[in-house]
């Protein structure tokens, strides 16, 4: 059964603080963080313009803090959940031998039928500047999360 949940994006302040906050609001039974795989804006809280974006929307993200993944993290949650593929790579380069944690990419649990259809990523709005639309899918993508745990 998984119980925990860490989610890892680039820098850990605009993608997965994003999914670690709309998680946190479908299941707050859960133990959730999130994490960077890079660590240069460690201790910093989400970008400003994506905390914005999820305001307007009822989220608060203003109390997360940006920390980098460490190869600790394979034991410490149930699944560790990639925002894209160059993510999901840096994270199994870490993988402790003998390891068997789920890494997954967030994408993967959209139905093949919705508005979402074929998305292979969550891209970044630190370069897309679309703040919105990534909370769009990355609230589809937890609602579809959230219903198969």
């Amino acid at each position: 059964m998984t119980t925990s949940i860490l989610f890892v994006c680039l820098g850990n302040i605009c993608r997965s603080p994003t999914a670690e906050a709309v998680m946190r609001g479908l299941a707050p039974q859960l133990d959730l963080d999130s994490a960077g795989t890079g660590g240069w804006h460690a201790g910093e809280p989400p970008y400003g313009p994506m905390q914005a974006a999820a305001r307007a929307r009822g989220l608060d993200m203003s109390g997360l803090r940006a920390r980098q993944f460490t190869p600790a993290d394979f034991t410490r949650f149930d699944l560790i959940v990639a925002m894209d593929g160059s993510n999901l790579q840096d994270i199994e380069a870490q993988r402790p031998a003998g390891n068997g944690t789920p890494v997954r990419l967030f994408t993967d649990y959209l139905p093949e039928d919705g508005p979402f259809a074929g998305a292979t990523e969550v891209p970044d709005p630190w370069y897309t500047r679309d703040f919105d639309g990534t909370l769009d899918l990355v609230e589809a993508c937890a609602r579809a999360l959230q219903a198969r745990l």
